[in-house]
């Protein structure tokens, strides 16, 4: 396939691309999926600007049918299909997550509904998880119902681990699956074993065991980017049907990776330059959830309760190279009960959504020879929306309240009482065509300091008078689908959204030092230069405007996906965009990505995933170059052979050399860059039985 080169200016958007804009953006109306092909076993699935309300915001990528799916070992290998979301960081313990360039900490992150709180190490990324443990992603591009709460004013990222009926065949009583990859460019080897079953009609059990090693790999000119490390993986779940209208279930999920890294994570070509050795480090996640459901033959209950506790920790051992060592956790444990009502009445059918949620997050932090230090916060909210259906019209307004308890050494415990609100609504113009609206009120109370600088409030300035995140978030758009054009059964699904979200009092972080950027705090009155660290609000409010556009061509042997996404912040009295803690600014260029897959016969598969990302300056000058990567893969399933399967890809098929806008860049210094793998050629083999 011949390379394209888009070279389109970062900021400006053509008359021609916004023409092109208003066809584009998959995704599209929920309507349109019920036709589309069925996907395989195990398959990610990708739903963008997902929330509770079944309208047409609420779309799914299968992302079976993306390049790198079947070969995962990043989030970015199949989150950034997404228009809107980006993943940074080249190692996996560097995963950060942006939406419209907001990070993890503005996030809502869940692993089986279990929230994962706190930020643990700004030079690392926050979320600890395996993609061969998953099932499906759900991701809601920004906030546009009150059902997320706290903790999203960028959004939410929902990871859903496997269950045994997701394997299991018609009739099948016991399976099991196995699993063995490898990747050339860091000499990664994953070895996994499924095993599940229903020995009853009623009772469903699985047991996952995985295990990934990997050396260091190379960027495309050739620098080391350091990595020398094992992983664990364990998925155990059990379910029950009780009766006819409970269902019980039960998870525990633990990724562990243990290895030497650099003392800071990105900056992975650090050590080669600057002599500072790689540092011996663990790190683990561990997460517990019980559910339970309770549909009886009543259309005003369906219960959902969620109790769940989930445990991040990192733990370094320095080998005397300097004072690193530490034991750095955080854990959050909460509870969680949402009901579902559907009321017909004679102006139309309402889905009443109505819920609760507790929820307790705490930071611990232990140095040699110093006293554990400790800090805590907690929220308890409820929530009522109401989808309200007339006819082609469906009104969604819904109100939030939360109480929320601050961390004694952020903000000295200060407890906030917030309520907002948030109305959407959608009409269908005309068959399979509907445009749609949403506001959404936004709030965020001060999160939890870094666990490793915890030091019950030695040297940290604690933020008697600090502020929570307010603001809003409201889009509007178009999507239509389009059936039977040139062959029976294919569809082609278009949307496009306008969005704009406001951000006040945003929240940042200061280190103390001398260097350009560290400050430090004054220990008493809070003003920027001391000898303190810690968090304060913004001087200043940030807008986010942006278009994420989309078009999704399917037939029965063939998928074409277009997609474009644009974001821009800007402060209200400097123009700057929003500062990021990877050290530049959280905005990246204009994002163009192609998806084309083609089944051959009923055993070959093929693909090619083409993304390419514009430059971008921001007010300051300083410049992240464009980069153009391509990916291609083949599936191979024999006849001979029922449940095999064989995947042979190569990632970044040109070896660009390159760091993703939502990763730590540094024109300047290319050892102050994270680099992004070189070209990379990996297999695998599957038999599921």
């Amino acid at each position: 396939m011949r390379e394209v080169k888009l070279p389109i200016s970062s900021n400006q958007l053509t008359l021609l691309s916004m023409g092109v804009a208003a066809i584009l953006w998959t995704q599209a109306a929920s309507a349109a999926a019920e036709d589309m092909p069925s996907t395989t076993l195990q398959t990610i699935t990708v739903t963008a600007n997902t929330s509770v309300r079944e309208n047409v915001q609420e779309d799914s990528v299968y992302i079976d049918n993306y390049t790198p799916a079947a070969q995962a070992s990043h989030l970015s290998d199949f989150l950034d299909v997404i228009p809107g979301v980006e993943v940074g960081g080249t190692s996996s313990v560097n995963q950060r997550v942006r939406v419209r360039g907001l990070d993890d900490t503005n996030l809502k992150v869940t692993v089986d509904g279990a929230r994962q709180e706190g930020a643990m190490f700004y030079h690392m990324g926050d979320i600890t998880i395996d993609p061969d443990l998953l099932k499906q992603a759900e991701v809601a591009v920004g906030n546009n119902s009150v059902t997320l709460g706290n903790d999203a004013i960028g959004g939410a990222v929902a990871f859903e681990t496997v269950d045994a009926v997701d394997l299991l065949k018609p009739g099948q009583k016991v399976g099991a699956k196995l699993h063995a990859g490898y990747a050339s460019n860091n000499d990664e080897l994953l070895t996994s074993a499924t095993v599940y079953g229903a020995p009853t009609d009623n009772i469903d059990l699985l047991a996952y065991y995985g295990k990934r090693d990997t050396d260091s790999g190379e960027d495309g000119d050739g620098r080391e980017l350091y990595e020398d490390s094992e992983s664990e993986n364990i998925l155990l779940k059990a379910g029950a049907y009780i009766g006819d209208d409970h269902h019980v279930g039960a998870s525990f999920s633990r990724t562990e990776k243990e290895g030497v890294f650099p003392f800071r994570p990105d900056f992975p070509s650090l050590p080669n330059s600057r002599g500072l050795d790689v540092i011996p480090q663990e790190i683990k996640r561990d997460t517990y959830t019980l559910d339970h459901n309770f549909n009886p033959a009543n259309s005003l209950i369906d219960i959902n309760t969620t109790v769940y506790q989930t445990e991040t920790q990192i733990l370094r051992d320095s080998e005397d190279v300097g004072n690193f060592d530490f034991d750095a956790k955080v854990k959050t444990t909460g509870v969680k009960i949402e009901n579902t009502s559907v009321i017909d009445t004679n102006n139309g059918r309402h889905k009443l959504i109505v819920g609760a949620e507790h929820y307790e997050k705490e930071s611990e932090m232990a140095r040699d020879g110093s006293a554990t230090a400790n800090d805590d916060a907690n929220n308890t909210s409820v929530y009522l929306e109401d989808q309200w259906q007339i006819g082609k019209l469906t009104l969604t307004p819904g109100v939030r309240y939360d109480r929320y308890e601050s961390p004694e050494f952020v903000a000295g415990g200060s407890t906030y009482d917030n309520v907002v609100g948030a109305f959407a609504a959608s009409y269908e113009v005309a068959p399979r065509t509907q445009v749609f609206a949403s506001y959404t009120e936004l709030f965020n109370g001060p999160d939890l300091g870094q666990a490793v600088f915890n030091s019950n409030g030695e040297g940290i300035y604690v933020n008697n008078d600090f502020k929570p995140e307010e603001g809003y978030n409201s889009e509007v758009g178009v999507a239509t689908t389009l059936r039977d054009l040139t062959i029976a059964d294919d569809a082609l699904q278009l949307s496009a959204k306008y969005f704009r979200s406001n951000i006040e009092n945003y929240q940042q972080f200061m280190r103390t030092g001398s260097r350009p950027g560290r400050f430090g705090i004054d220990c008493e009155t809070g003003a920027i230069g001391g000898d303190c660290q810690g968090m304060f609000n913004s001087d200043e409010d940030y807008k986010i405007d942006g278009v994420e556009l989309a078009a999704n061509y399917t037939t029965r042997d063939f998928g074409m996906g277009l997609s474009y996404a644009r974001a821009r912040s800007e402060g209200d009295k400097t123009g700057n965009s929003i500062p990021s803690v990877s050290g530049s600014g959280a905005d990246s260029g204009d994002r163009y990505m192609v998806n084309l897959d083609y089944a051959a016969n009923d055993m070959v598969d093929l693909g090619w995933r083409s993304t390419y990302v514009a430059s971008i300056t921001d007010n300051q000058g300083e410049t992240k170059p464009s980069y153009d990567v391509h990916d291609v893969y083949v599936n191979y399933s024999p006849r001979q052979f029922d449940g095999l399967k064989a995947t042979v890809g190569v990632y970044n098929l040109f070896d660009e050399t390159y760091a993703s806008h939502a990763s730590r860049l540094n024109t300047a210094d290319a050892t102050a860059t994270d680099f992004e793998m070189g070209r990379n050629i990996k297999t695998s083999l599957t038999y599921q039985f």
